[in-house]
């Protein structure tokens, strides 16, 4: 059955990656005069899906039409062309954009965004998306039978100060890696980072095995093992010796701290040696990874965590992150 096109799209034909180089050359041949300088293009939703399916030997069918559509950022990831194909069987339109601005033919529609922290502070505004995240201290404030460890909300002035292995990351962005640092010397220095930078610093503790799972109203809806002793290995979780208890301890933890996290989110748990199943972090699930889980959970999650601000519940407004100024 032929497949209905929501929107204008560039046709891509028989094995053809969506990648820049064919970007540039779709650009080329359907450029607009009348576009606004440095205005974002995008990649049609069907035609995405459509060389995602030809790709992966999937038949492309008409679907539903829904009013609701799926931005996703320039930089493809095997997690997105996931959700982008979860996606379109739920009758989405997805539309991948080739820069950091979004057009104004997206402006005014039930908007959802799956997409890295930086690209979501660019378009948050324009798209009028609320992204949730979990409170930049909730880790550190969780009882030690959660975490196993002693973990600390503090800036980075002050873990500039450590002289002792530690591990630090920023709580709800990618600003800086997040690892276990030989001591505060070894962090980026005021030449790279803002002292004032919120960080979480914890003890350095060995994980055996870790998990992912995402998390809407207070349910696992999907969930993957992605390391073995710091070392990725994914693999679905119904594979894993471990993934019974993964699951068992995470439904714990999110019972336990219901009315502290957002409706929708991801936590990572894993197994500490010589102490037990303890919390690794949360993540806003509009960022994170896949893995092994099934897509149509992931998403289920992702559309609830990055979307419509208008839509955000009550309960979840005080986790909805700030909007940054964006200077063009």
């Amino acid at each position: 059955m032929p497949v209905t096109n929501p929107a204008p799209v560039t046709v891509l034909g028989r094995g053809v990656r969506v990648g820049d180089r064919n970007r540039r050359r779709a650009r080329s041949s359907t450029r607009t005069p009348s576009r606004p300088l440095g205005e974002a293009r995008l990649i049609s939703g069907v035609a995405f899906v459509v060389a995602c399916g030809i790709l992966g030997g999937m038949t492309a069918t008409a679907v539903p039409r829904s009013d609701r559509v799926l931005v996703l950022a320039p930089r493809s990831t095997e997690t997105d062309r996931q959700l982008a194909t979860a996606a379109y069987r739920r009758g989405m339109r997805v539309e991948r954009l080739t820069g950091w601005t979004a057009p104004a033919e997206l402006h005014g529609l039930a908007a959802h965004v799956y997409a890295g922290p930086l690209f979501a502070d660019a378009v948050a505004a324009d798209l009028e998306v609320g992204f949730l995240e979990a409170p930049p201290g909730w880790l550190a404030e969780l009882p030690y039978e959660f975490v196993g460890r002693r973990v600390e909300a503090s800036t980075l002035a002050h873990a500039w100060t450590l002289r002792r292995p530690v591990f630090v990351k920023p709580p709800n962005d990618k600003s800086f890696a997040a690892k276990v640092y030989r001591d505060g010397t070894q962090l980026p220095g005021p030449d790279a980072a803002d002292p004032d930078t919120e960080v979480l610093i914890s003890e350095a503790v060995t994980f055996s095995c870790e998990f992912r799972l995402f998390v809407v109203d207070g349910e696992i809806r999907a969930a993957s093992r992605y390391a073995v002793a710091g070392d990725l290995a994914v693999a679905p979780v119904e594979e894993c010796a471990e993934g019974a208890d993964a699951l068992a301890f995470g439904a714990e933890v999110v019972a336990a701290e219901a009315g502290n996290l957002p409706s929708a989110i991801v936590v990572d748990v894993g197994l500490v040696e010589g102490f037990g199943w303890a919390v690794v972090e949360a993540n806003a699930a509009w960022a994170s990874g896949g893995y092994a889980c099934d897509p149509d959970g992931v998403l289920e999650v992702v559309l609830r965590a990055g979307g419509p601000v208008a839509e955000v519940a009550g309960r979840d407004r005080r986790f909805v992150r700030p909007a940054p100024s964006v200077v063009r």
